[in-house]
């Protein structure tokens, strides 16, 4: 019951709902880039766009863990390794499927991905070739590595940012709801007289 109290189990499952449907969307971005526009994939050899997807999936992440008004801070460190291993699922997934199709496609055949190539046997086949591209020097590599490292840090501060917003208002003392003025007719005092004007007062006693 705490655990639904403080968003603990909300939060775990939305996190992880969400990193699967952005790595499968980061996935089929790396495997079908020949057909995004050449503008997006060529301007600073794909840097920007990659680091925008990063962030993107940081925001869907952070959000759908966000909206459960979650209090635990044990969701923060989670949520940086939700957005960072969709990343990693989706380009391991992506660079797989695509390596893969390659090598099982006679040089003569091969054309752009599409679906009929996201296969179980493309996938087994090019996996190797997709893990060696985290194995490489990080001189070689360093871009696959900054577009884990910027989604996980903006995962955690966009839900670091949620979480203490949660809290305070939460501890913030509830203001004390307005009282609806007392209905008065028209020249009625506000204050009735203690005493009747026509009753005689009783004489003081020596």
């Amino acid at each position: 019951m705490s655990h639904n109290r403080s968003g603990l189990l909300p939060g775990l499952l939305a996190g992880l709902l969400a990193a699967l449907v952005c790595a499968a969307a980061l996935g089929a971005a790396v495997l079908f880039q020949d057909r995004l526009p050449g503008v997006l994939t060529q301007f600073g050899n794909g840097l920007p766009l990659s680091l925008a997807l990063s962030l993107v999936i940081a925001m869907v992440v952070a959000f759908a863990m966000g909206a459960v008004r979650p209090r635990n801070i044990v969701l923060l460190p989670l949520s940086a390794l939700y957005a960072g291993g969709a990343v990693v699922a989706g380009q391991i997934t992506g660079s797989s499927i695509m390596a893969g199709t390659i090598l099982r496609t006679p040089p003569d055949q091969r054309a752009p991905a599409g679906l009929a190539d996201v296969t179980v046997p493309n996938f087994t086949e090019g996996l190797p070739t997709a893990l060696s591209l985290y194995q490489a020097p990080l001189a070689e590599m360093w871009a696959v590595w900054l577009y884990i490292a910027v989604a996980a840090l903006a995962a955690l501060c966009l839900l670091t940012f949620r979480v203490v917003r949660v809290r305070r208002a939460q501890t913030a003392p509830a203001e004390p709801e307005p009282q609806e003025p007392e209905y008065r007719a028209p020249f009625e005092p506000a204050q009735p007289p203690k005493q009747d004007l026509f009753t005689p007062r009783r004489p003081a006693r020596d």
